[in-house]
C-alpha cells in the first residue's frame, strides 16, 4: 500500500502503487485540435487562418451581433448599413403613405408614386435630422411617427460610429506567405521551409514563429492526431521590413527525419504556423495563421529571390514573388535526411 508523508509522498514497490504511477502518466501534447481521429480532415487551419471548424446545435442566445458586425467584410458592413437605411426609411415612408395626405405638409403629389417618394424623402430627412423646410408633419400621427424615427435615427447612427471606431482601430496583420512548402537543401543536409513577408506599409517588430507539425499515427487499432512543435533556425527576428524564411532543418530530432514523400501524405502531415509580432501604429501585439498540407509541400526546390536593390540604392521588396521557386538540381526526394550533422546558424 501507498503511505503518504506531510513532506512528500512515499510509495512502496507495490502493484497498487505502480498502477497509479502509470495511471499519473503525462498526457500527450495536444495544442487545442484535438488528437481524436474520426475521419480525415480536410486541414485544422484554413488558408485565410481561421480554424476549420464549424458549430451546429448554437442556442441563439449564443450569437452577439456586435462581435458579428465587427468581423464581418468591408463589403458586407456597407451592404448591411446601406441596406437597413434603405429599408427603414422604406418602413416609415409606407407608414406616412398610408396616413391621409395632409399629414404631411408638401407631399401631396399628382400620382401615388410621386406621393410615396415624397414620404421616402421625408422619412431620410428625419430620419438624419436634416429637414430642408420643403415636408414637415402636420398631424398628430405624423408627429409621433416622425418624433420615434428621429429617436431611431440618433440612436443608429450613434450605434454605426461606434461599429465603424472598432473595425477602424482593430488590429490586424496582413502578413503574405509563400503558396508552398518548400522541402530544399540546407546546409549538408535538408530541411523544410516557408516564406513570409508584411504586405502593409506599417512597421512590424520582434516577430516571433512557432511551427507545429500535425499528423494521424496508429498502424493498429484506432488512428489518433499527433502535434509536435518543431525546432526552427531562428524562430525570432528583431525587424521585419523584408522577407523572413522560416527553416526547419530536418536533422535526427526532426519528426520528418527520414520520410518520404509518400509517406509523409501517408500520415495527412500538416504545418500549423502562429506568426506574432509587434505592430508599432497600433502598439499592439498581432497575430496570424496559416498552414500548409502535405500536397502544399515541393520536393526539391529553393526560393528565388524576391527583393532586389533599385537603381536609386533603395531596397525594393517585390511582394508578387514571395512564393516564387525554382527546381534544384542533384536533390533526391526519396527520403528526408541529412549526411552529416550541421553547423547551425544564428
Amino acid at each position: 500500500m501507498c503511505a503518504v508523508s506531510r513532506r512528500r509522498p512515499i510509495c512502496e514497490p507495490t502493484p497498487l502503487c505502480s498502477t497509479l504511477a502509470l495511471t499519473m502518466q503525462k498526457p500527450a501534447f495536444d495544442p487545442g485540435l484535438t488528437r481524436q481521429f474520426g475521419a480525415p480532415l480536410r486541414r485544422a487551419v484554413n488558408k485565410d487562418g481561421s480554424f476549420n471548424v464549424r458549430r451546429t446545435g448554437v442556442s441563439w442566445r449564443a450569437f452577439h451581433p456586435w462581435l458579428y458586425i465587427v468581423r464581418m467584410s468591408w463589403t458586407g458592413f456597407t451592404a448591411l448599413v446601406l441596406g437597413s437605411y434603405v429599408a427603414i426609411n422604406t418602413a416609415f415612408a409606407l407608414a406616412y403613405f398610408v396616413m391621409n395626405a395632409d399629414q404631411v405638409a408638401g407631399s401631396a403629389a399628382a400620382t401615388e408614386g410621386r406621393r410615396f417618394f415624397n414620404d421616402f424623402f421625408f422619412s431620410a430627412h428625419t430620419l438624419t435630422t436634416v429637414g430642408y423646410g420643403n415636408l414637415a408633419p402636420n398631424g398628430i400621427a405624423a408627429n409621433v411617427f416622425s418624433t420615434v424615427e428621429a429617436l431611431i435615427g440618433l440612436m443608429g447612427f450613434a450605434v454605426i460610429t461606434g461599429l465603424l471606431v472598432a473595425r477602424a482601430s482593430k488590429p490586424s496583420a496582413s502578413i503574405g506567405y509563400s503558396a508552398n512548402a518548400i522541402v530544399a537543401p540546407y546546409q549538408n543536409g535538408t530541411a523544410i521551409m516557408f516564406r513570409i513577408a508584411n504586405q502593409r506599409s506599417n512597421n512590424l517588430m520582434e516577430m516571433e514563429a512557432r511551427v507545429m507539425l500535425m499528423t494521424v499515427s496508429g498502424t493498429t487499432g484506432k488512428p489518433e492526431r499527433k502535434f509536435e512543435m518543431l525546432t526552427l533556425e531562428r524562430d525570432t527576428v528583431l525587424f521585419f521590413p523584408i522577407t523572413w524564411t522560416i527553416v526547419h532543418p530536418i536533422d535526427e530530432s526532426s519528426p520528418l527525419y527520414g520520410k518520404t514523400p509518400e509517406e509523409v501524405n501517408r500520415l495527412q502531415a500538416e504545418l500549423i504556423i502562429l506568426i506574432k509580432g509587434f505592430d508599432e501604429t497600433f502598439s499592439q501585439t498581432v497575430h496570424s495563421r496559416h498552414s500548409y498540407r502535405h500536397d502544399e509541400f515541393v520536393w526539391g526546390a529553393k526560393f528565388d529571390q524576391a527583393f532586389r536593390v533599385d537603381p536609386s540604392g533603395d531596397l525594393l521588396l517585390e511582394i508578387n514573388r514571395l512564393g516564387d521557386h525554382s527546381k534544384t538540381e542533384n536533390f533526391s526526394v526519396s527520403r528526408m535526411s541529412r549526411e552529416d550533422e550541421p553547423t547551425r546558424t544564428s
